[in-house]
């Protein structure tokens, strides 16, 4: 099974090998709740980057929000007054169809425009559907359907596979 630390240890090489060649100086890390956040927790820490972690809650920019409604734990986002011409590290927990992603960056983009945004995520599985992907994975994973990973946190994380009983 997936190891938590071995994929936080790929991912942080990744990192340090994307801002050395895209030449990043003083990168805005955020997270997307919850999985990313708790992940970014880590890459943070691991990267010593200086500037407050930004956390980002998607849940109004989501494209599925008039079939789900309102979470009942939907919190603000945090994030720092400047994103315009900022590099940003954005941190998710699993990438799968990309309308997360899609999602976070509509939320960013309406602060400002970035000068770049690099996408790191814990685990990417099969399942896009948005032309988007990560710059660096701790890991692929080829699943099923009916198969999901979930990140279960923030101490300790752990990652949970599940599998969603499909009853037509």
């Amino acid at each position: 099974m997936l190891e938590i630390n071995e994929l936080l240890d790929k991912l942080e090489t990744d990192l340090k090998r994307i801002i050395a060649e895209r030449q990043l100086v003083n990168p805005l890390m955020i997270g997307v709740r919850t999985g990313g956040v708790w992940v970014a927790e880590h890459l943070h820490q691991r990267l010593e980057i200086i500037e407050p972690l930004g956390l980002l809650d998607i849940s109004f920019y989501r494209d599925d929000f008039s079939q789900i409604g309102v979470h009942p734990n939907v919190k603000p986002s945090q994030l720092p007054s400047q994103i315009e011409d900022r590099n940003i590290i954005l941190i998710d927990d699993v990438f799968y169809t990309g309308r997360t992603v899609r999602a976070a960056l509509n939320e960013i983009f309406d602060y400002g425009r970035p000068n770049q945004v690099v996408l790191a995520v814990l685990i990417e599985r099969n399942g896009r559907q948005i032309p988007l992907s990560p710059d660096c994975s701790g890991a692929f994973i080829e699943l099923n359907a009916g198969q999901r990973i979930k990140l279960i946190g923030p101490d300790p994380l752990l990652i949970e596979m599940q599998t969603l009983d499909l009853e037509f």
